[in-house]
């Protein structure tokens, strides 16, 4: 099963998939991005460790001749830049739309208390060169979506947003990527591999769903 994996890894059509799927999450926040992306470096890794266990036996010596790249460098970066790149463009386009109907969409965020919140603690740390709330907000579940919509609801200039957008995207990737490949190297391309990666992506999550809730929200001073 390994072996069969370890070929998948390095078929284009796992990045294709992996761009779909983080560049459609940020409409459909249900989608299992994070998973997919941890699942890939995990695999891209147990079959590196696998590959080169073999190595060293009379087996090994044929399969120097597979396919699959022994050096992991490559697949690695290309996981990163595939899930930051589909990261960013998703961003934007909620943005894009946000920003055009600005009206319609600032109606529905101020029948929500939460999104109301958002909206005033992204407008204000934006406005103060704060945009490290964008990047935390990109590992908490939803965060994305809320942080894009309200960006473009406050009609913040593209060139405050998007530096802080591509930089959350390259953060969540390269954490992802790098917890997936961790756990395959430790654990090999396996379920409980899988798992533990996922767990800290959660657990990442949590915790920067906490962070996001604690900033206190900006109260506006009577002139």
């Amino acid at each position: 099963m390994q072996e069969t994996l370890g070929e998948l890894i390095y078929a284009p059509w796992i990045y294709v998939l992996i761009a779909l799927s983080v560049l459609l999450d940020v409409f459909l926040p249900f989608l299992p991005s994070g998973v997919i992306v941890i699942a890939a470096a995990a695999t891209a890794a147990g079959a590196t460790a696998a590959g080169t266990a073999a190595a060293g036996t009379a087996a090994g010596a044929a399969a120097i001749a597979a396919p699959a790249p022994d050096a992991p460098l490559p697949t690695v970066c290309a996981l990163v830049l595939c899930a930051a790149a589909a990261s960013v463009l998703g961003d934007l386009a909620v943005y894009r739309l946000a920003r055009r109907g600005s009206d319609r969409f600032a109606r529905t965020i101020a029948r929500s208390r939460q999104l109301a919140g958002a909206r005033k603690r992204l407008g204000h740390a934006l406005a103060r060169g704060g945009g490290p709330l964008v990047v935390l907000a990109r590992f908490a579940p939803g965060g994305r979506s809320v942080m894009s919509l309200v960006a473009g609801v406050e009609q913040r200039r593209t060139r405050e947003f998007l530096p802080w957008s591509a930089l959350a995207g390259l953060a969540w990737a390269g954490y992802g990527v790098g917890a997936g490949y961790v756990g395959g190297q430790w654990l090999g391309a396996t379920w409980l591999g899988a798992a533990v990666s996922v767990l800290a992506l959660f657990g990442a999550g949590a915790l920067a769903a906490f962070l996001v809730r604690r900033r206190p929200v900006p109260v506006a001073r009577a002139s």
